[in-house]
């Protein structure tokens, strides 16, 4: 009988899969009838871009580290070893677990020296969202990102299933223009913000057929709260950290707020065809790379200005965000200007000009028909309901 639950259990986790945006799930193998992961702690480069390469610290060659996935009440071995030049551990945030599997360097356990493997090992009582990151010099080691999803699915199974399940951790970051290490010890004054440690265009769009049911699950251990917005459908906030809310607590919303150590999931039916927009209704936090000590030039008077600059400097290509930022963005998001070495995209082609949010945004695609596979493209917009030019007159 033991066994015949123990493969009902693997059952259920095979068939539960998380999608994981530029991340992906973290292999295991079965010792007996326990579960077993290895993480590896290590600096890593993130491609946050096209070209844009960032030093991060992460799992298993990645930022966020790859996705943990289990059923509830498996017993899971997590091996945990050491490549960082400096101690770290495993904090299982939000899961109940013996006291000495908890992960606070100095308090719980004795930190994990470098060239060291840990192991953790507890079985899973709950069912939910839950991240993993270090609980040593943690202003250092999350910032420079490492984090990652724990993914408990219930063990009898969704109360109402699922067809598309996405994992989007929150992020953000201090890099300084041509810098390739983000600064860790920074508070307030962020400049790059990510999905799964990675900018638009690169992350990959959440993508679901017409009439399916689509769980996205958020994360967040950063300074900030993000709140978290969807173009063209209504959602239902089903779960609060890691919590399933009971029916009469579920509530119906197009923006969700996700605070600094929370988790939110949120689930929709997919009925509205299009490319929506899915991104943190923090305005800064949709751009790349702002900083806070560039001239403000909005409605100046520039006669004359751009030949008198360029007496002294002949290449001066002239004077930028006079009339606001959306020159800029042209410029750079076509290609007309180069940007400088190490700086995040600035605009990116859309099928109706540039597209000029970039940071902490991702294009929801729902088609009419769609093999399940890959990105689907741009969506084809029926003739006369595309907003255009009409004559007044």
């Amino acid at each position: 009988m033991k066994k015949l639950l123990t493969l009902l259990l693997f059952t259920l986790a095979l068939e539960a899969k998380v999608i994981t945006p530029n991340v992906g799930s973290l292999p295991w193998k079965m010792e007996g009838d326990v579960k077993v992961f290895h993480l590896i702690a290590e600096p890593i480069r993130r491609e946050f871009a096209p070209g844009f390469w960032v030093n991060c610290w992460g799992y298993n060659g990645s930022s966020p580290g790859p996705t943990i996935e289990a059923v509830e009440g498996e017993k899971v071995r997590i091996l945990v070893t050491n490549h960082l030049p400096e101690p770290t551990t495993v904090h299982w945030h939000g899961l109940i677990l013996p006291n000495g599997m908890d992960g606070v360097g100095g308090l719980t356990q004795r930190a994990i020296p470098p060239g060291e493997t840990f192991k953790y090992e507890f079985t899973l009582k709950q069912n939910g969202t839950f991240m993993y990151h270090p609980h040593s010099d943690e202003m250092t080691q999350i910032a420079m990102g490492m984090m990652g999803f724990f993914i408990i699915h219930p063990k009898n199974g969704d109360a109402v299933a699922v067809d598309r399940d996405y994992a989007l951790f929150l992020h953000e970051w201090c890099i300084p223009f041509g810098a390739k290490t983000p600064v860790p010890f920074e508070m307030l004054d962020f400049n790059i913000f990510t999905f799964n440690s990675v900018l638009y265009p690169t992350i990959e769009p959440l993508v679901a057929k017409k009439g399916e049911r689509v769980r996205i699950r958020l994360a967040n251990l950063m300074m900030n709260s993000h709140p978290i917005h969807l173009h063209g459908h209504e959602f239902t906030v089903t779960r609060r950290g890691a919590q399933r809310l009971p029916q009469s607590a579920q509530y119906t919303e197009n923006t969700v707020n996700v605070a600094p150590g929370e988790t939110r999931d949120i689930e929709l039916i997919a009925d509205n065809p299009g490319d929506w927009a899915f991104h943190c209704h923090k305005t800064h936090h949709t751009m790349n790379q702002m900083r806070h000590d560039v001239p403000n030039l909005i409605g100046i008077n520039e006669r004359g200005l751009n030949e008198r600059i360029r007496k002294f400097f002949p290449n001066f290509m002239g004077l930028m965000n006079v009339h606001g930022m959306g020159e800029m963005f042209e410029m750079y998001g076509t290609g007309k200007m180069a940007l400088p070495p190490q700086i995040a995209p600035i605009g990116s082609p859309g099928p109706f000009g540039v597209i000029e949010l970039g940071g902490m945004f991702t294009l929801f695609k729902v088609r009419e028909h769609w093999n399940g596979i890959g990105d689907p493209g741009w969506y084809d917009q029926p003739p006369g309901t595309v907003a255009d030019t009409v004559n007044l007159e």
